[in-house]
């Protein structure tokens, strides 16, 4: 790690407790500008770099699903997979009462409350993935079946381009 500044985020500090291995990777953080922006400023290609949505179902139970940044989640499959009517995204204010993160920089990793976790199923065949290290701004690579199993995710397969 160097002498480079880490943000120590609860994300970080789960991650440094479940003994995963990851590394830093600060970038340039724009409004709205999403994992386009994050790719483009660590030149990667946006389909290793993982979004953290959260989504609740039709009774307001809170979710974290983890996606592709170039692709969508059909909350319609979704919500057939967890036999409910209806997952929506949350709104931003709600996200970040349940995360403990302001929307841009969630991580699924130390999150305020504990949520069930669902990841598309092709993220776990990538070599390494980019998430949110918990700040906007800061992304962490690590291999994506640590991800999946520091947080007991669910593989579901709900993406579309």
């Amino acid at each position: 790690m160097g002498k480079e500044k880490t943000p120590v985020s609860p994300a970080i500090r789960a991650l440094r407790t479940a003994n995963v291995a990851f590394t830093h990777h600060p970038y340039n953080y724009e409004e709205k500008g999403g994992t386009a922006v994050s790719a483009r400023e660590l030149g990667v290609d946006e389909h290793c770099v993982i979004k953290t949505l959260v989504m609740e179902d039709d009774r307001r139970n809170p979710l974290l699903v983890l996606m592709h940044g170039d692709r969508q989640v059909s909350t319609k499959a979704l919500a057939r997979l967890l036999a409910v009517k209806t997952v929506a995204p949350c709104s931003p204010d709600v996200a970040s009462r349940y995360s403990g993160y302001l929307v841009g920089g969630t991580s699924p990793f130390g999150t305020r409350r504990s949520m069930p976790a669902y990841i598309e199923e092709t993220i776990l065949a990538l070599p390494k993935i980019y998430i949110n290290g918990g700040q906007r701004g800061y992304l962490v690579g690590l291999d994506p079946k640590d991800a999946a199993r520091i947080l007991k995710a669910t593989p579901v397969t709900v993406a579309i381009p």
